[in-house]
């Protein structure tokens, strides 16, 4: 058993890392803002030094995830992403046996490839979104070479806050044919998978570094939403292909953003698994919490 706290415990992931980590035997605090302010060196210190501690291990899971908005406020989008997990980082690393882990995104790649990014791929982000939390991967690793973990994943979707999933479920209920983009190839990943990748990651004593915590398999977001209807018993030739030029945003896309996932083979552990077998069972969740 470990003492952990999840950090932007009101999110997505922070939700079911806080479901997740106590059914695993941990104790498990959340706090998000105003508890604790990531971007604030005296917030971070009495949040790790509260009564609430001491803490084994932190979890980065506040972030800003406006992704076209960093376009042009790239200065907020970096004080986040980039020296909030610096400010955590050197908190961490002042405090002997303490771990961190920071959850990161697909985007520090440019979505060029036409293979799965392996872990140690370099960074070439084209976003300020990317960028941004390039420099917080970077900030954690260099602090915390020995107990810092980077976590990377993409196309998150869960029963709790906005996402994708719920997005296509509304829209379903108000028009009769959705286009969706078929040229970006990508991961689907429960969040609920992804909080049971790192509690087993951590747990497992595997050493720190990058992982991939995205589910294994591939599709588009036409393939994925056309999955989402057919397992709400909906008709998927409702959803119709288009293609990323037809909806032009402020930020770039990647168009391949598959992520490798030796690594986790190499410390003995389970990749994630499909997306599909994910999905099947975490719609019907997503499904029951937004009737309710």
């Amino acid at each position: 058993m470990a003492r952990w706290l999840v950090v932007g415990a009101n999110g997505q992931l922070g939700h079911d890392l806080m479901e997740v980590l106590p059914a695993a035997g941990h104790e498990a605090v959340g706090m998000d803002l105003p508890e604790i302010d990531i971007t604030d060196a005296d917030s971070v210190a009495a949040a790790l030094d509260s009564e609430l501690g001491p803490f084994d291990v932190v979890v980065n899971a506040a972030a800003y995830t406006a992704v076209d908005a960093a376009e042009s406020d790239e200065a907020t989008a970096l004080k986040v992403n980039g020296d909030g997990p610096a400010v955590l980082a050197a908190a961490v690393a002042a405090r002997p046996g303490m771990r961190l882990v920071q959850v990161s995104t697909d985007y520090v790649f440019d979505g060029t490839a036409t293979e799965p990014y392996a872990e140690d791929a370099p960074m070439a982000p084209a976003s300020a979104y990317g960028r941004t939390k390039a420099a917080g991967e970077t900030a954690v690793l260099e602090a915390l070479p020995d107990r810092g973990y980077v976590v990377r994943t993409a196309w998150l979707y869960g029963a709790n806050g906005a996402n994708f999933v719920k997005t296509m479920l509304r829209l379903a209920d108000q028009r009769e044919t959705l286009a969706v983009v078929d040229d970006q190839r990508g991961q689907p990943t429960w969040s609920r998978d992804l909080a049971v990748a790192i509690e087993a990651l951590v747990s497992s004593g595997a050493p720190a570094g990058v992982y991939h915590g995205t589910s294994s398999g591939e599709t588009t977001w036409f393939g994925f939403t056309r999955e989402i209807f057919r397992l709400a018993g909906l008709d998927p030739e409702r959803v119709e292909p288009t293609t990323t030029e037809a909806f032009p945003r402020p930020a770039p896309r990647p168009a391949y953003s598959v992520l490798g996932h030796e690594r986790w083979a190499t410390v003995g552990l389970p990749a994630i698994r499909g997306w599909d077998a994910a999905l099947a069972e975490a719609l019907p969740l997503i499904m029951a919490a937004e009737q309710s």
